[in-house]
Parts: C-alpha cells; sequence; structure tokens
C-alpha cells in the first residue's frame, strides 16, 4: 500500500461553489496540469508546461493521482508528484467573474483553471495534426 502525502488548499466560497456545480456524490475530484502531459490534457505544447491546470472529475480514484489536498469545500481531491513540481505551499482557489484562480505563496500559478468532467475519448494524430486538441 502506497503512503499518501497530504497537501491542503484554501477554496474561496465562491470557487467552492463553482466546482460542487460539476461534481456529484461520490465523485472525485483531481488538480490535473492541463499541458499536454497528462491523460487529461486537453491542450499542450512546450509554451504551457506547468502553466495551465484544470479541476478533472471522475467517478472513482486514480491511482496516479495520490497526493491527497485536503480543502475547506469537503471536496475528495487529489494531485499528483508531477503537479507538484509547479505547486508550493500556500494553495488557494479564488474565483472572481466564474473564472478560477490558482495561488500558492509564490504567486498566481495559473489564472485560468478549468473544470471538466472526464469522458475517455481517443484523439488522432490526424486531430493533433488538425490543432484541435488545443
Amino acid at each position: 500500500m502506497t503512503d499518501i502525502k497530504v497537501i491542503s488548499m484554501n477554496i474561496k466560497p465562491e470557487a467552492a461553489e463553482k466546482i460542487k456545480s460539476h461534481v456529484q456524490d461520490g465523485q472525485v475530484v483531481l488538480l490535473a496540469l492541463n499541458d499536454g502531459s497528462n491523460k487529461y490534457s486537453k491542450q499542450g505544447g512546450t509554451c504551457t508546461i506547468g502553466a495551465n491546470f484544470q479541476f478533472v472529475i471522475l467517478d472513482k480514484k486514480d491511482p496516479e493521482y495520490d497526493i491527497k489536498i485536503d480543502n475547506n469545500a469537503g471536496l475528495d481531491l487529489y494531485t499528483s508528484k508531477s503537479e507538484m513540481a509547479f505547486l508550493d505551499n500556500g494553495l488557494v482557489i479564488n474565483a472572481k467573474d466564474s473564472t478560477l484562480s490558482l495561488s500558492d505563496d509564490s504567486g498566481v500559478v495559473d489564472g485560468g483553471v478549468t473544470i471538466s468532467n472526464f469522458k475517455p475519448s481517443k484523439i488522432t494524430k490526424k486531430d493533433m495534426m488538425e490543432g484541435k486538441t488545443c
């Protein structure tokens, strides 16, 4: 059994309301990079590495995302070692005009965090060549 590292995040009330509107009972939420580096990314490219984050809603836990994020919104929230390379202490999610932002003790990490319910799909090489992934 893997030991789960735990970090914490302060989710401001307006942001919590926005995230929770996408989550059903029993679902898991991931804080994942959205830079082409993982199976949940919808965009990518060298200019986005570590700069874009997303909340991904899943029906069950993903064993690759084994770092528990304690939070004041009561979400079953996780991230992975890959994401932690771009995060510092003092994680905060804020919402302004329906836009989520992620910050930490170093400042704003991503001013446009998205939320998506994960639906597996097959992206073809043709889709990527035609720019349909960005």
